[in-house]
Parts: C-alpha cells; structure tokens; sequence
C-alpha cells in the first residue's frame, strides 16, 4: 500500500524492500542500510519501463517526487522517457563541453539585474573565482561531485565560515541552473540538506557572532560636538546616519528626489528587507541637508564629492582620522537602539521600524502593516534632542498614542 515517504523514514528503514510512495510510480527500492535508490515505474506503449532517478540520500524525497512528477508528464504526452534520456545523454556527448567556470560566469550576468546593487555581484564573481575555479572551473558541470564540493568549502568551513556557507549556496544556485539547462543530471552535489549537512559541520556551531564595534549612547553627545566642526561632505553624512540610524549604503547612495518635506523615502532597491522605508527627519536632519547642498549644489546625490557619491568607506575612514578606529558606522544603529531600550518609554516596535528591521513575530507583524510615521518622528526628535543635548533628561517623558 503507497506510503508518503518522508526524509525520516527513508533514512530509518534498513531492511531490503521497496516502499511505494503516494506519488504515482515512485518507489524506494532498499537494497541495504546503506544502498537505496529512487526507481519509478510506468507503462509506455504496453510495455513496463523502470527508471532510476538516482540514489537517496544524494536525491532527497522531495526531488524524487518532483523527478517521479515529470516522469508521467511525459508519458501523458506519449513521450518515452527512455528515449528521451537516451537522447540527451548522446547530445552531451556530441556537443562541446561547456566548463564551470564558463557557465558560472553566464549565470551570474544573467542573475546581475535581480541584485540590489554591485557589490553582490562582486562578491558572487570573486568567492567562485577565489575559492571554486582552482578546483573546479575546468571541469563540465556534470563531472562534478560532492568530492569535489568538499574539496572546496572543507579547507574555509571552520576558519572563514561566513563565506563558506555562501559559496556553497553560490554553487548550489548554479549547479541547480546547469541541470535546468540539461547540462548535468543527477543529484546536486553542492545541496545541504540530506547532503552536506552530514558531512561538514554545522555552521551556527562553528561561527561566533561578532557585532559591530559600537559607541556607548551616553558618549554621543560629546562625540556629535567632536563631529560638527569638522565641516566636510563626510562629517555631514556621518552626523545625517547616526541621526537616522540609518545604514551606511542607504546614506551615501541618498539622492535629492527621495526628500518630500521633512520625509526622507529610501526606495526598496537599497533597503536590507527588500521594501520601501520611510524615515522622519528632524530640523538638524534639514539643516544637514541645506549643508551638503551647498557643497555639491549640482549632484543628484546628497553626499556627493563632485557628481559621485561618497564612497563606503568615507564615514569609516573619517572615524580613523577622529581617533575613534574602535568603532564602526554601523554600530551607531545600536547605540540608537541601546539609548531607546535604557533611556525612554519608546514602545520596542517604534524603535524595531525606525530600524527597518523586520518583525520576527508573523501574527504580530501581521496586524503592524502601518510605518507608525507619527511615533518614529517623537522617536527621531528626542534621539536628536538627545544627541545635541537638547533639553537633556535622563528619560524621555512618555508619550500616549
């Protein structure tokens, strides 16, 4: 009787058997503990064909169903599917070998245009061309095997586990979008789950969370008096970030079109989430901005050295040139978020969006679909108030609605 096989059971059962699956003509086929395989039964023509669709746990339950799935769409278009392997095999024989390397590469261009911005790419092309090439860029995509994906993440995994773990999700993209171009068959040798997962540890076991370098909350007044007589396009989009608590790329990519009044609408494009954001800028925020203005009156972008923005790195290296190299841009956003928790009667959720920071909770982030624009701008006048020193209170006074 079919069964819904499941990754537990498959991998459970020991005894030499065959276990129909709910999907039609799928079966395990349990030769040992250590030896079963996909098989998928259909009949073509009056005749029965048996197919293998790879062994498990190298073909996972979900695409042996998938596999088993496209199996019978071809028999229900009297395709024999036999033949058409047969086919294809002989195709890829004939045609020339297409390299990893090559095909890595065509992948990422036609990837590039659904990426926020540069860098992703940049860093796609660099940890294949760094880490993967040397091993694998002159094979055909279909010799490649788990070996062969070991022999790549296996010397970083432990000691630059971050990158590690993306190169290998980098691969399994890409191996992936070679099987859907017939270029390989077969399991992907670079997938985690009921994989990898058994062979490699388990990153979250060996990567140590670092966070940002902040500065205390309680130094920040001493420091934005420290920063505004340091009268250059770099001090301004500092002083203008920690403000906002914004992020260093939605700051220096800022163009003038995205200013409505006092409101400062950064496009999804540029945003971590994906989603359009909207931040309340104070008067300091305004006078800020009347600033940069002024130093580059032609540029489209706010914080402009001519007609280009400021690069990534020149609110960091303006922190060196301060004395203050212990610390990052980024950690400001949790000198912000430290000062909300200790210092005022801010609702959490206020401060969670003026960080555009995605609500964990689903049924709670479910009935928050507003921006709470009015309440961030009370959050964002005392957190300027605050840093300026501006009427100064050990708490900030609470506030209804």
């Amino acid at each position: 009787m079919p069964i819904t096989i499941t990754h537990a059971h498959a991998q459970k059962v020991t005894t030499p058997c065959r276990i129909y699956d709910t999907q039609r003509g799928l079966q395990l086929w349990v030769k040992s503990a250590k030896a079963k395989y996909w098989l998928v039964r259909a009949s073509h023509g009056g005749k029965r064909i048996e197919l293998s669709l790879g062994r498990f746990p190298l073909i996972s339950v979900q695409e042996a169903r998938q596999k088993a799935a496209e199996v019978s769409a071809m028999l229900a278009k009297g395709v024999d599917p036999l033949a058409e392997r047969r086919a294809a095999k002989q195709a890829s024989s004939d045609e020339p070998k297409v390299t990893f390397a090559d095909f890595a590469s065509i992948y990422i261009q036609s990837q590039r245009p659904s990426w926020r911005n540069a860098k992703h790419a940049d860093q796609w092309i660099n940890t294949i061309e760094t880490f993967a090439n040397p091993i694998i860029g002159k094979q055909h995509p279909s010799d490649i095997t788990v070996e062969d994906i070991l022999k790549i993440l296996t010397p970083i995994w432990q000691t630059k586990t971050e990158t590690a773990t993306r190169l290998r999700g980098r691969l399994e993209k890409i191996l992936s979008a070679a099987s859907v171009k017939g270029l390989r068959h077969g399991a992907n040798p670079a997938v985690w789950r009921g994989q990898l997962e058994f062979l490699l540890p388990k990153p979250e076991r060996l990567k140590r969370v670092v966070h940002h370098p902040a500065l205390p909350y309680k130094d920040l007044p001493s420091f934005i008096k420290e920063l505004q007589p340091r009268n250059c396009i770099a001090a301004l989009a500092l002083e203008f970030c920690i403000l906002t608590a914004a992020r260093t790329g939605e700051v220096i990519y800022a163009k003038w079109e995205e200013i409505n009044d006092d409101v400062w609408t950064i496009p999804g494009e540029r945003m971590k989430v994906g989603k359009t954001h909207q931040v309340p800028l104070g008067s300091r925020c305004s006078e800020i901005l009347r600033q940069a203005k002024q130093l580059a009156p032609e540029s489209q972008y706010i914080f402009s050295r001519g007609k280009n923005p400021l690069s990534n790195m020149a609110m960091l290296e303006l922190l060196k040139r301060m004395g203050r190299g212990n610390i990052t841009v980024h950690g400001f956003r949790s000198s912000f978020r430290d000062w909300v928790a200790e210092e005022t009667n801010h609702p959490s959720d206020v401060a969670e969006m003026a960080l555009a920071h995605t609500v964990e909770n689903k049924v709670i982030g479910a009935y928050k679909r507003g921006n709470l624009l009015e309440k961030r701008r009370r959050l964002a006048e005392d957190w300027e108030n605050y840093c300026r020193e501006i009427n100064k209170t050990t708490v900030v006074p609470f506030r209804v609605g």
